[in-house]
């Protein structure tokens, strides 16, 4: 039966969203589909900029080492770099801009810039070799690329067709110098509507084949809200019992901007909810403990390893870390025992988790505190009021609680497609609007979801995701390799990390660390197996004629990865 708290959850949720009220729900058409929607939402993505900065004015909103600005500084530094992209590198209405950089004040004003420009923001993986990077950005059309320095590199010669212009992190006046228009420039910003392309951020499936999923100005608009309308429902509960927080919300931005975890989740929802970022351009777990003690971050979220090693760190108690009181987890599961030593280690904090993907714009379930420690291997309920969860048949019906199917997802937040790929669209989106998920599940009598398995052919290792097919074929690219097979194996720290199994060609020697280097000149280090075995006869294969990955992963499930 539902918890006392999920009643008084529910509850409140019902104060929010009756009319009049700041979550105030209407039915808006998408095509011929109804969807329910936040009916104070702002049309676009630069009115909510415009809208938030204006309210939070002076208070601080990105903390980036010495580099300090306000979100009225944000807005009007974002604001000059827009109308720069229009009157210095002809940004028109609706091109594709990519940005491929690591974490910092610039790249959020870029990003803030390129829609305010009337542009679709396209977030080019940081972590992807120069060829991966060249391949993103001839997919998705890309005219203007803006790298730092790092990633500029790696698109030296990979034949690169985008207009590359690269900027330094750091100040802004000088970092964007070659983007930034001159304060008192008059060049008119265009006016967006919710149908207006926003973004496209990048996804790997079972095809082993990139995709570019892209969302209207709408759609992320409100995976935005639903984010805030849960934020603003715990606050709520939490005000009731007396412990709703007095100062300002700081989060730690921990992972990449590219991935939609940081992106809708911690980003955009921060516009909305006036929270300060205090952002780091590489993970390290002491770094992130001094940053929180310092800057008196109340909001940590990551993939499951790093809120992990926050709490079982050595040095912990050398830091004052009582001002955190969310550690959230997002991107990948987090294994059961974490939440148990999470609360324990620190007992001052609560964990939280939520689950979304990239075509949903994060949107999907949350759990949260007590309700988390009480079903930690659940992802909790949909996030009311916009998400329709539903577990799916193989018939593609809708099953009963307590059985286990296909978890798709129905909002106005999914995303609109797969750039140029219409088949890829017709497989994940349904004609009723539901988005399948490719990961199994089943709900409870209570509506929470648990995860059993994934039906798509991938790997989540640390909040990556990886296809197997991809890292597949760049083993089939060595001149020696006969048959190959990559799959996923536990691992405490990631979750999982990739391994591969091959086997050579009539008369051919392979040599293991040969083989990763090989790999690792054509994909990013994250995709590159941990250990690569080698078979003496072909490997094993079910009646379809299909590599019986299964069985190749129950062999070596408990031969170690070797990796740390």
């Amino acid at each position: 039966m539902a918890s006392e708290i999920d009643k008084q959850f529910g509850a409140i949720m019902d104060q929010l969203t009756a009319p009049g009220g700041p979550l105030e729900c209407e039915t808006v058409m998408r095509g011929r589909l109804a969807y329910p929607a936040f009916k104070l939402a702002p049309p676009s993505l630069p009115a909510m900029f415009a809208a938030t900065c204006a309210q939070h004015g002076a208070a601080t909103f990105l903390v980036d080492g010495e580099v300090r600005l306000s979100f009225a500084e944000t807005h009007a530094l974002a604001a000059r770099a827009a109308a720069g992209l229009i009157a210095r590198h002809g940004v028109a209405p609706g091109e594709r801009v990519g940005i491929a950089a690591r974490n910092s004040a610039n790249w959020i004003i870029l990003y803030m810039a390129v829609l305010m420009a009337g542009g679709c923001v396209t977030l080019l993986n940081g972590w992807w070799t120069g060829g991966e990077l060249a391949d993103g950005i001839a997919l998705t059309g890309c005219e203007l690329v803006l790298a730092d320095e790092q990633r500029a590199g790696r698109l030296t010669g990979q034949g690169c067709a985008a207009a590359l212009v690269v900027f330094e992190h750091g100040d802004p006046e000088a970092g964007l110098g070659a983007i930034l228009a001159d304060p008192g420039d008059q060049t008119a910003l265009p006016t967006l509507t919710g149908d207006d392309l926003a973004t496209i951020l990048f996804t790997s499936g079972s095809t082993g084949a990139c995709k570019g999923a892209w969302s209207n100005h709408r759609s992320v608009v409100h995976g935005a809200m639903s984010y805030a309308a849960q934020t603003l429902m715990l606050l709520s509960w939490l005000t009731a019992k007396g412990e709703a927080p007095t100062s300002q919300p700081i989060a730690l931005v921990s992972i990449p901007l590219f991935h939609i975890t940081a992106e809708v989740p911690l980003f955009l929802q921060s516009f909305l909810i006036g929270r300060a970022l205090v952002l780091m351009p590489k993970w390290d777990a002491r770094e992130a403990m001094r940053l929180i003690e310092q800057e008196r971050v109340t909001y940590f979220v990551g993939v499951p390893l790093m809120s992990y090693e926050i709490a079982t760190h050595p040095d912990r108690h050398t830091f004052d870390l009582r001002t955190c009181v969310s550690f959230v987890a997002g991107g990948a599961p987090r294994p059961v025992e974490h939440v148990a030593r999470i609360r324990e280690n620190l007992p001052h904090a609560f964990p939280m988790l939520g689950y979304g993907l990239t075509e949903t714009n994060a949107v999907g379930c949350g759990n949260f505190n007590e309700n988390y420690l009480a079903k930690p291997s659940s992802t909790g309920p949909a996030s009311r009021p916009i998400v329709d969860l539903a577990i799916l048949g193989d018939d593609g019906n809708k099953l009963a609680p307590g059985q286990t199917g296909e978890i798709a997802f129905r909002s106005i937040a999914n995303f609109s497609g797969y750039w140029d790929n219409p088949a890829a669209t017709a497989e994940a989106l349904r004609d009723d609007g539901y988005f399948l998920t490719g990961d199994l599940g089943y709900t409870d009598e209570d509506g929470y979801l648990f995860i059993v398995d994934r039906k798509k052919d991938i790997i989540i290792r640390g909040g990556e995701n990886i296809s197997c097919i991809e890292v597949e074929q760049a083993l089939y690219a060595h001149p020696d390799v006969a048959e190959a097979s990559v799959f996923g194996l536990a691992h405490e720290r990631y979750g999982e990390v990739p391994v591969a199994v091959v086997f050579a060609k009539s008369g051919r020697a392979l040599d293991a660390e040969a083989l990763r280097a090989f790999v690792g000149q054509q994909l990013a280090p994250f995709k590159v197996p941990v250990r690569i075995w080698h078979e003496t006869e072909p490997l094993p294969r079910l009646g379809t004629e299909k590599v019986d990955k299964r069985a190749l992963k129950a062999r070596y499930a408990n031969a170690g990865t070797g990796a740390t």
